[in-house]
């Protein structure tokens, strides 16, 4: 395998708690702050991770993990999941970038999440051979996806986080229905905000990019599925009647997806 994971798990503190590796790393460490907050020192700089924290350091870094009373006398609690790992595909990806910050804000992504605990699960597993390659495949997507996680809060900004919310939102329920209210909630905004905000940072509405991904997503499904009937895959994917689904297909498409269907069919392999 081109990776290898060394430990992966959820750590919660309730008490103050001290971590000191002054002679510097033997491998990289990954670590995403789920509740509460701590301070890391590393590079000589303090860090203060709050919630949706990821801390990302190379093999030699020095890392100095402290969590401590809160000044204003709360509760104490500081939550992370954390994995070590090595091997060379993740030194290659690990320098695809000019330069890594060592923390990066990327929120409580669910995707990120759902890989990093299912990885987690893999480990408890034990080390039986398809265990250890899902972990390599598991490990590779939780990279790749920490890259993206990253680069979308940079374009978007702190003022765009929340109309990414609304975005992923819209790419996880498109084909399901679901009210804008309920993006809106999913965001922490008013509807109204929620409206205005995506209009002016997409350049389109909520429901136009609703459709967008719901007539993708019957395209593919046109091409794939030969058996499946066209008010079925309207039906799936997310489209409230055929006659609407056939409206919006062919102001899109400038066919009919009969015609679109019929199209693929008599396409030469």
């Amino acid at each position: 395998m081109d990776t290898t994971l060394l430990l992966c798990d959820y750590s919660y503190h309730y008490k103050p708690f001290i971590q000191n590796t002054k002679s510097g790393l033997p491998h990289y460490l990954f670590r995403l702050q789920t509740e509460g907050s701590c301070k890391v020192y590393s590079l000589g700089q303090e860090h203060t991770l709050t919630t949706g924290d990821l801390l990302l350091l190379k093999p030699g870094d020095d890392y100095h993990l402290v969590v401590e009373e809160p000044a204003n006398e709360g509760r104490l609690s500081s939550g992370d999941y954390y994995l070590f790992c090595q091997g060379p595909w993740i030194d290659d990806w690990w320098h695809r970038r000019r330069s890594r910050p060592a923390v990066s804000q990327v929120g409580l992504d669910e995707k990120l999440i759902g890989l990093w605990r299912n990885l987690l699960l893999e480990r408890r597993r034990g080390s039986l051979e398809e265990n250890t390659e899902l972990e390599d495949v598991l490990l590779r997507g939780l990279c790749l996806y920490i890259d993206r996680a990253i680069s979308e809060n940079v374009q978007t900004g702190l003022k765009g986080t929340s109309t990414l919310k609304l975005r992923r939102f819209i790419e996880e329920h498109a084909t399901t229905t679901f009210k804008l209210e309920e993006a809106a909630s999913y965001a922490g905004l008013s509807l109204s905000s929620a409206v205005r905000l995506f209009k002016a940072h997409y350049g389109k509405t909520m429901i136009q990019y609703a459709i967008e991904i719901r007539l993708k997503a019957a395209v593919e499904q046109i091409k794939y599925s030969n058996e499946m009937t066209l008010e079925h895959i309207a039906e799936i994917c997310g489209f409230a009647s055929y006659s609407y689904f056939h409206r919006v297909f062919r102001a899109h498409f400038g066919l009919s997806p009969v015609e679109y269907r019929n199209q693929i069919v008599d396409s030469p392999l």
